[in-house]
């Protein structure tokens, strides 16, 4: 035996290697989770194939195939944070909403996955569907496939981890624990516990300490929080995200900082470089920028802020981008509908706030436009809104001392002649960016201060986050329907809004459908936000809703649904949400803790 090794040892030499490669190689962290990858997919397509197989034997009972339901999620959540960062094409189509969707090249995706399947199954087994439900079952075997392949060869770097791992967590804080891909099993702290587990093990080839490492300890007492608190309406949401998740965002930050592991950095709204969700410095608010050179400086910002009050840019010189967007009406206009320029007619829907409007992906309430400056485009030749000219604009400003001396302070270059016409636009859009105010008293009590929300505030916040649904659209912490946990998209709703306080017909304006004539477009608006909405009334895009009450009343009785309207598309819930006098109260409660300071 001993000549054996020798002779080993003197065969590894002659290939001009050391003996010492000839023993087992170890594998890089990288490659460990890879492979752990791997096994997780394996076992998630052996569920996916175990329920087809059970959902076409046909005698199946209804608690058995929602047994293996309920089990093939939970594979799914063990790789949800690789397969949502590496693969999120392929995820839509595991995970992603119930609904028809528009992607931004103009295909139409129809809805499949895991949650098309819950919905024949829950809360009964629904046997009419059974042919589309073991089709959708087929699809996920397809989905299976791509995972594979693409985890097979496609090398991951840590800093891709690390970015994942708090995304995931991320995730957990604004969909996990709302329901949002759960809404019938309302299963959110069993499957953000199994998301929770599949990253404390991820991370643990990164810790030397292992047991002692406090980012180890933060995942295991958050874990065993969801674990002991599981019911969906008394789950305590705030504690939870400020106890658990908060502290163990900023461990994986500062983790991550000590081993210095650095990659490539995004343009995207979420700051990489963010320790929680409601740090200060969260959100880059020159995201939505059409390119760098139209980030905010100083000198855009103060040029924007005189443009946005005078009058000069529209066509009559009376009226201005202030007239409508009020500061001290947290710059919408307390109107139900603004008149048209120059008449007593009304607009066509009613004036939203712009504070953080630049935490926006897309604007107005049909989402026509992707950027501030197009909004601000929009409206200045909008003939019922400003009717001006940018042309003529330009020349009008160039030909003003003090605006010439601004530009050429906020566009230096030689030999300029002239206002560029994306200039103004550029400024306006820098103002709006600027009214970036993430400060109310919840922001405060997020990053630490316990006696900025009273006890009925923060039960609002929990109603908020469960059992009223409502952050299943307004996401947290923006609080509109930018899609988080990397907030590039934002989302509309279908939600039967009436034309009138009496509830008896449906308002007729089919909103997005006018911009792209899909059939599930009908009556469909962008989701604002709930910031500031105390400051805001009336609400609704047709202004219909005069205060909070009202608006309350209206999603508890299920929308339009609740109150008769036909509308095959809704996509708010149509089933009523029960909740008490007290609970409506402590909604609004919470709601008015989210007011900008500014």
């Amino acid at each position: 035996m001993k000549k054996l090794v020798i002779a080993t040892g003197l065969f590894c030499t002659i290939l001009g290697i050391t003996f010492f490669s000839c023993k087992e190689k170890k594998i890089s962290v990288e490659k460990s989770i890879e492979l752990n990858l791997l096994d997780q997919i394996d076992r998630f397509q052996s569920d996916c194939k175990l329920f087809l197989q059970t959902a076409e034997e046909g005698h199946a009972n209804e608690k058995r195939l929602q047994q293996l339901f309920l089990q093939t999620r939970l594979s799914y959540k063990k790789f949800e944070w690789a397969a949502e960062y590496f693969v999120p094409v392929v995820s839509r189509k595991v995970n992603g909403p119930p609904l028809q969707e528009l992607e931004g090249s103009g295909e139409i995706i129809e809805p499949e996955g895991l949650q098309v399947i819950e919905g024949f199954l829950f809360p009964v087994y629904d046997i009419s569907h059974k042919k589309d439900f073991i089709e959708q079952l087929k699809l996920l075997q397809v989905k299976c496939l791509k995972y594979q392949s693409y985890f097979k060869n496609t090398e991951i770097f840590s800093w891709q981890v690390f970015d994942a791992v708090k995304l995931e967590i991320f995730r957990i804080m604004t969909l996990g624990i709302t329901g949002f891909d759960n809404p019938l099993t309302r299963k959110s702290m069993e499957e953000s516990a199994a998301s929770l587990e599949s990253l404390q093990h991820v991370l643990y080839h990164y810790d030397d300490h292992k047991i002692e490492d406090p980012l180890n300890e933060h995942f295991g007492v958050a874990i065993k929080y969801l674990t002991e608190n599981s019911d969906f309406n008394s789950f305590n949401r705030m504690e939870f995200l400020v106890n658990y998740c908060n502290p163990a965002t900023r461990s994986l930050t500062e983790l991550r900082d000590t081993l210095q592991i650095h990659g490539f950095k995004f343009n995207r709204l979420l700051n990489q470089a963010a320790k929680t969700l409601f740090d200060t410095n969260t959100f880059n608010v020159n995201a939505f920028a059409p390119d760098f050179s139209a980030n905010i400086s100083k000198e855009k910002i103060a040029l924007g802020e005189a443009l946005f009050s005078d009058p000069i840019l529209s066509g009559n010189g009376k009226r201005s981008c202030r007239s409508c967007h009020q500061p001290e009406r947290a710059f919408a206009d307390g109107l139900i509908k603004n008149t048209q320029l120059d008449k007593s007619d009304l607009l066509e829907r009613n004036t939203p706030t712009l504070i953080n409007a630049a935490l926006q992906p897309a604007l107005f309430y049909d989402l026509r436009v992707a950027s501030l400056e197009d909004q601000s485009h929009t409206v200045m030749q909008n003939k019922s809104e400003m009717h001006g000219s940018i042309m003529q604009s330009g020349k009008k400003l160039w030909s003003n001392k003090k605006y010439r001396e601004g530009f050429l302070k906020a566009f230096p270059s030689e030999d300029q002649k002239g206002i560029d016409t994306f200039e103004i636009m550029n400024v306006l859009g820098s103002y709006i960016r600027s009214l970036t105010l993430l400060n109310s008293r919840f922001d405060e009590y997020m990053r630490g201060n316990k006696i900025s929300m009273s006890q009925e505030e923060i039960n609002g916040f929990n109603l908020f986050m469960g059992k009223a649904k409502c952050a299943t659209c307004h996401y947290m912490p923006i609080f509109n329907g930018t899609f988080p946990p990397k907030y590039r998209s934002i989302e509309s709703e279908v939600i039967g809004v009436p034309a009138s306080l009496e509830g008896k017909t449906l308002d007729p304006d089919l909103g997005r459908y006018n911009i792209i004539p899909i059939e599930s477009f009908k009556h469909a608006f962008k989701i604002p936000t709930v910031r500031n909405a105390a400051r805001t009334a009336p609400y609704m895009h047709n202004g219909v809703f005069t205060d909070l009450d009202q608006v309350m009343d209206f999603y508890n009785k299920g929308g339009g649904a609740g109150l008769g309207f036909l509308l095959e598309n809704q996509t708010l819930p149509k089933e009523k949400l029960d909740l008490t006098k007290k609970e409506r109260d402590e909604i609004i409660a919470f709601i008015k803790s989210l007011d900008s300071r500014y």
